[in-house]
């Protein structure tokens, strides 16, 4: 969110004649406050703006352990990993073209004569990138002949494999994945195709990701049930617009949003997207009606905002997260104004956030994770309260200041915020959702809005489709054109057609036996 700035007013003459008077008589109460503000303004405009928010940047020297054990502990540290070029293990959806030698292993070399050769493990990679248009067509041309008699014609039979359909799946996948996965308005698809040859008026292209939602949409809906099986949800929303939408006349609410649930379930991460009238915790309150009764409660992780907590009707009981990322920026937002203080809290956090990547980089389990965050965040998260506490009880920090607020923030919701030191499996923030929440966002930005409700069921189906496959290392593109190669597959078994499933789907049709 950006922040807005405040108006001043400065009359430069002004300036120029306090400016004058200081070379004859000392300056004055009135002309030092003029100067002053005229340059604290021009020191805020020369500051160079942050793009992080890491406390290295926020406050210039943090105060928590001492100099000499930091610098102990920096050296001690790996070094990290360079940015060189990627290698060729990294082209995952590169054609794989395997070229041989003309010797053979176990021929006798060629160099010295004396030896023998023999193949090494791991062959020399040469890798050649080429462009092509995201849309490319083929004209057709079939003989025609006609008898001179009869008038009969004589047309030659169309190329094998072809298809009836003028559009192949290929090109539905390929739209869907530029509107929906990159933010390509279909208007701007339209102009660069024509630039390239092939002529796709915008209203074509939505006609066929219209018809490609309808063919993948049993695959969301079982995507929606896997999702409110998960251990942990994460929710959050975001405004936008959609011009043709009905309200009935007793309808207050005059917003409209675009809510964002990745849920984690069986080591897949699962993205939703769903726009309409209802927050967040409304539809993740919708999610969970298909909850199976058997399923423990769930870990719900969301910022503080009540519009983000569902309420519950069906039995159903969560477990409350709130994001300590939400609660960190109430410090990065005043550190500039109280650098010690916000230092201090700035530190101790990041010391929780390095504990939590020392477990993810041990592969510590769900249960192991939880003791070792005990055993070394909890006294630190312990040390953290007290300190924050302390700052209000013996009136250190005024209650009303950016500060102030900032404490009293993270202790009215201390219990959400460190719900990872009691439950398994707790995440530390909302981030994993606030970046899916950017696929909408980047929509938002290019496209501007959506027409109607259908159009906003369409774009939520496929950025959820795309951004789950993101999650889980899987080629959206492939996948969207299987879905659309194999509709009936899709409608009888959707569970074989998820993104982590399909492939050993499409291995079994392979497969004589499934012939």
């Amino acid at each position: 969110m950006k922040r807005s700035r405040q108006t001043v007013e400065i009359d430069m003459a002004e300036l120029r004649r306090a400016l004058d008077r200081a070379r004859q008589e000392p300056i004055s109460e009135a002309d030092y406050l003029k100067l002053k503000v005229a340059l604290d303004v021009l020191d805020e405009r020369l500051k160079p703006s942050r793009t992080t928010e890491k406390t290295r940047t926020v406050v210039e020297q943090p105060k928590l352990a001492d100099d000499a054990s930091r610098r102990a502990d920096h050296a001690a540290s790996p070094a990290g990993k360079g940015h060189g070029r990627n290698g060729a293990g990294r082209y995952t959806g590169a054609r794989k073209a395997v070229i041989r030698t003309k010797l053979a292993s176990g021929d006798a070399c060629p160099e010295c004569a004396r030896g023998r050769v023999y193949t090494q493990r791991q062959p020399k990679t040469l890798v050649r990138v080429v462009g092509q248009a995201p849309v490319e067509a083929t004209v057709y041309e079939m003989e025609r002949l006609r008898c001179n008699a009869c008038g009969q014609l004589f047309t030659a039979e169309q190329p094998e494999g072809i298809g009836p359909d003028k559009y192949d799946a290929t090109a539905t996948a390929m739209i869907a994945q530029l509107k929906y996965g990159t933010g390509v308005p279909f208007t701007r698809l339209e102009r660069m195709e024509a630039q390239m040859g092939i002529p796709l008026p915008a209203a074509t292209q939505w006609e066929l990701v219209e018809q490609g939602a309808a063919v993948a949409k049993p695959a969301f809906d079982q995507l929606i049930w896997q999702a409110a099986q998960g251990e942990v949800l994460h929710n959050d929303d975001t405004g936008m617009r959609i011009l043709q939408l009905a309200r009935e006349p007793s309808d207050k609410r005059t917003g409209v949003f675009t809510s964002g649930i990745v849920s984690l379930w069986q080591d897949h991460k699962i993205a939703l997207f769903f726009t309409g009238r209802q927050h967040a915790g409304e539809n993740l309150a919708d999610l969970l009606k298909h909850r199976a009764e058997q399923m423990g409660m769930p870990v719900q992780m969301c910022d503080a905002l009540s519009r983000n907590t569902p309420k519950l009707t069906n039995g159903v009981k969560i477990l409350l997260a709130n994001c300590i990322a939400h609660g960190r920026r109430q410090f990065v937002d005043v550190a500039a104004n109280f650098p010690q203080e916000c230092g201090y809290v700035l530190e101790s956090l990041g010391m929780i956030y390095g504990n939590d990547a020392m477990a993810r980089d041990q592969g510590l389990d769900a249960e192991a994770r939880l003791r070792f965050h005990q055993q070394y965040s909890g006294p630190l998260m312990d040390q953290l309260h007290g300190w924050l506490e302390e700052q209000l009880a013996e009136a250190k920090t005024e209650p009303n200041s950016g500060l102030g607020k900032a404490i009293r923030y993270l202790l009215n919701h201390w219990q959400p915020l460190t719900l990872f030191l009691r439950e398994k499996g707790a995440p530390l923030d909302n981030n994993l959702c606030e970046r899916a929440l950017k696929k909408a966002i980047l929509n938002r930005k290019n496209a501007m809005f959506y027409k109607t409700p259908h159009g906003a069921m369409v774009g939520d189906l496929f950025m959820s489709l795309i951004h789950t496959c993101e999650l889980n290392g899987v080629n959206s593109f492939h996948y969207l054109t299987e879905l659309q190669r194999h509709s009936a597959a899709v409608k009888y078994a959707p569970a074989d057609w998820m993104p982590w499933s399909y492939g050993e789907t499409l291995a079994r049709m392979k497969t004589p036996a499934a012939a």
